[in-house]
């Protein structure tokens, strides 16, 4: 069988420094809150639509708390006190605020007796929603029969939804087991998110509750005609990170972009804004059963993949870490990394799949993410292809779990149909050709590639100790990470984040702990 022999004292210190990082942000957790983690609260009380000029409601409400100062002590409980003084519901409420009716700030605040049953009704009522849409998933898996492994991973980004449609269905036809919807360059800075249907977008489709909506219906409908569960992915990340979540939550999404530390690095979000975000987030991630995604491949981008490889395994124990904070099981966490060596690196091949079998083997339960050579992609579709060819061989042999397909013209356009099928047919092929491979081969213990997989878990381990020595804000404020530096206060969005009064409430959050066992 193909294996690694893995030094279990560094895998055991590397965890330990992972969870004393992350076990600092205790605090930040459970005494802080953020807009959008307001306008999440909001969004699940039932309030959805936007103004005429296009502002989200849930956006009036939260400004207009803010504004007024009143936002400490939760969105929500000024929701259930305007609608027990008004006889109004949620959404009316928010309308006459949008209105200028109605100034929820301004009205004498009723006893926690009465407005406590308001708030435990819509959110029951939402949870049950949330919590039937998570039993559908499993009742399909169950009809349909599980997810292969790995699972053929395939985007489809136009700008429109209803072309976005046409193409997801044609790729699934194909052979594709999962539809990523890119989402429209930039959006990640948006601190709101759009309504409604799109049909315009750079660089892809603007992530809304609708175009969601429209997405899983299509799929669905594809998934009965071939007899297989054909699951969707977006974003939860950026400035509305937990509202993306939500949304995802509510209209059925299998599996979410949702990293720990990608917006501050490569977004420059603000790091307590985006560490408070996530929280939340995959918080709503693990109670919809929604399998979460890391972005590790973007420190290849930045940084050489031979010399900084240490960082993605680094960034994968913290993004572990994270995640089991917010309550998210280990078979949910689709840990990322990738195939970013150099092809002209002597031994490529070797220094890529002894990164592949670390990150495979220091996750066993984990459904991997393995992203395709794109950093070196090139004009030269056939050298393209063969590289995706070499990246798909290593991810049948390893048993990644989600292998995210490169097209051989990605350098040179956004793919066209005709590029997908050949990058299906091409892992398909290699899927078939090496299928139990790993069971007829294994690794002598002085191997290059034990050695390689193995120092890189020590260059790992040590830098994690460092960093939580230090702290996880300093490490980011002096360029450990990614080579990028990211000050504690500095970014996008910090205005965003504040301290809660003491008798903050968000019924969500607190229903999730419990059920979540946290």
């Amino acid at each position: 069988m193909l294996r690694l022999e893995l030094d279990s004292g560094l895998v055991t210190r590397a965890r330990t420094a992972a969870k004393k990082i992350t076990g600092e942000f205790d605090q930040l957790f459970d005494s802080y809150s953020s807009v959008t983690i307001e306008r999440t609260v909001l969004r699940l009380l039932g309030i959805d639509g936007a103004t005429e000029d296009e502002k989200p409601l849930p956006n009036v409400v939260v400004d207009a708390l803010q504004k007024a100062g009143a936002l400490n002590k939760g969105a929500a409980i000024w929701i259930a006190n305007a609608m027990h003084h008004k006889s109004l519901s949620a959404q009316q409420v928010a309308e006459q605020i949008a209105s200028g009716d109605l100034d929820i700030s301004a009205l004498p605040m009723a006893a926690a007796k009465d407005l406590y049953p308001i708030l435990d009704e819509l959110s029951d009522k939402m949870l049950k929603h949330i919590a039937g849409q998570k039993a559908a998933r499993e009742e399909f898996f169950r009809q349909y029969g599980p997810r292969r492994k790995p699972a053929i991973y395939v985007i489809v980004a136009t700008g429109n939804i209803y072309e976005d449609v046409t193409q997801a269905k044609a790729a699934a036809r194909e052979g594709a087991d999962i539809i990523a919807v890119i989402r429209s360059t930039a959006q990640s800075l948006l601190d709101y998110v759009p309504y409604g249907a799109t049909t315009v977008g750079f660089g892809g489709t603007y992530a809304t509750q609708e175009n969601f909506r429209i997405m899983r219906k299509a799929l669905d409908e594809v998934s009965a005609e071939l007899g297989r569960y054909i699951s969707l992915t977006n974003y939860a990340s950026g400035l509305c990170m937990p509202e993306i979540a939500a949304m995802g939550a509510i209209e059925r999404l299998d599996l979410m972009l949702n990293d720990a530390m990608y917006g501050i690095l490569f977004r420059d979000i603000n790091p307590k804004r985006t560490l408070l975000d996530q929280y939340f987030a995959r918080m709503i991630n693990a109670y919809a059963g929604i399998e979460i995604q890391t972005g590790e491949d973007n420190y290849l981008t930045t940084s050489d993949a031979v010399e900084k490889a240490y960082t993605v395994t680094a960034s994968q124990l913290l993004n572990e870490s994270f995640a089991l904070i917010s309550g998210v099981k280990p078979e949910k966490m689709g840990l990322g990394h990738a195939h970013e060596i150099d092809p002209e690196y002597e031994n490529s091949f070797s220094y890529e799949l002894a990164h592949a079998m670390l990150t495979r083997e220091l996750f066993p339960e984990a459904p991997i993410k393995y992203m395709p050579p794109t950093k070196f992609a090139s004009g030269n579709i056939f050298k393209t292809h063969l590289m995706d060819a070499m990246f798909n061989f290593i991810g049948q042999l390893t048993g990644q779990g989600v292998q995210l397909l490169g097209m051989m013209t990605e350098a040179i356009h956004t793919p066209h149909l005709v590029d997908r099928s050949l990058a299906i047919e091409n892992a398909q092929y290699l899927f078939t050709a090496v299928k139990d491979l790993s069971q007829n081969i294994q690794l002598s213990p002085d191997s290059f590639i034990n050695q390689r997989a193995n120092l890189v878990l020590r260059q790992a381990t040590e830098f994690l100790e460092r960093v939580a020595e230090e702290g996880l804000f300093r490490a980011m404020a002096t360029g450990e990470f990614a080579e990028i530096k990211r000050p504690e206060d500095g970014g996008k969005g910090l205005s965003g984040v504040f301290e809660r009064d003491p008798e903050y409430f968000n019924p969500f959050m607190d229903k999730m702990k419990k059920e979540l066992g946290l």
